[in-house]
């Protein structure tokens, strides 16, 4: 109730409503941060990027570690207050920049060398993770609150799959760190979260390689709940009977469907559909 009232206060002073269109729900249970903190493993010579600061409330928290925190806010009538809030704290950087547009080069961060952290709005859930992955030097480790039901198909494991799931798992390990009530918000959005951890995994592949596993992939997940066999074909624009003796070769059954395969048994089938000989 502490913390609700103070969030509610630093609004009311800054004469600001959460805005819908930027999914503003403002965290307000004190434990939870603390899940958050804890689940990042932070170190005193840490670099972490916070998306979507908001108040600086979670900030706050990252700041007490001694690490350095670059908080990067889309919403301009936050940052002044941002500004000032952290005026005294040498290791806080605030920055005004779409998470999407960012980019971490410009902080000379590299790959495995920073964290990511963030209460994200849902809609910015696949864009972010695959941005981080695929567009930025991948981070060590990203903790963030998403909605529920997104971070469980991010975890799933076969006959349950998705292209979500095998996005995410190609580049790290996730875990569900704790499940969060809708109640812990405010305002209360329609939804429960949960905290969830994304171990970097650094598979040292190629450009081409990465483009290939994910096309194959794609292709497989293209036809709900068909064989493998058939939207491989259709995707890939490769005879069946191609598609049959490549996925014989690497012992998978070709009438299997892509909710079953396992981010090893993708990489067999790129390896197999992509070989030279």
């Amino acid at each position: 109730m502490i913390l609700l009232n103070t969030i509610k206060g630093e609004l009311r002073a800054l004469e600001i409503e959460p805005k819908k269109s930027l999914g503003q729900n403002f965290l307000v249970n004190e434990g939870v941060y603390k899940k958050v903190v804890a689940a990042l493993e932070i170190k005193k010579n840490d670099t972490i990027i916070e998306v979507g600061p908001g108040l600086g409330t979670l900030t706050s928290y990252l700041a007490k570690s001694g690490a350095k925190i670059i908080a990067v806010e889309k919403d301009r009538l936050l940052i002044a207050h941002l500004k000032n809030k952290f005026k005294d704290n040498k290791n806080v950087i605030i920055i005004e920049d779409d998470i999407l547009k960012f980019d971490p080069r410009n902080y000379e961060l590299r790959t495995i060398n920073y964290k990511l952290v963030g209460n994200i709005p849902y809609y910015l859930t696949s864009h972010l993770i695959r941005t981080a992955f695929e567009k930025w030097p991948r981070p060590e480790k990203i903790v963030l609150m998403l909605q529920k039901e997104v971070a469980q198909r991010i975890v799933a494991r076969p006959p349950d799959m998705s292209l979500l799931a095998v996005s995410v798992q190609y580049y790290s390990k996730p875990e569900i760190i704790s499940y969060v009530s809708r109640h812990s918000f405010y305002p209360a959005p329609e939804v429960d979260s949960a905290i969830i951890k994304l171990e970097t995994l650094n598979p040292g592949v190629g450009t081409s390689e990465v483009k290939n596993f994910f096309k194959v992939a794609k292709a497989g997940f293209a036809g709900k709940r068909k064989q493998l066999i058939n939207n491989l074909a259709a995707g890939l624009k490769i005879s069946k009977s191609e598609i049959h003796q490549k996925l014989s070769f690497v012992d998978i059954n070709p009438q299997r469907r892509a909710e079953t395969l396992t981010i090893e048994e993708w990489q067999k089938i790129t390896s197999s559909l992509f070989s030279r000989d």
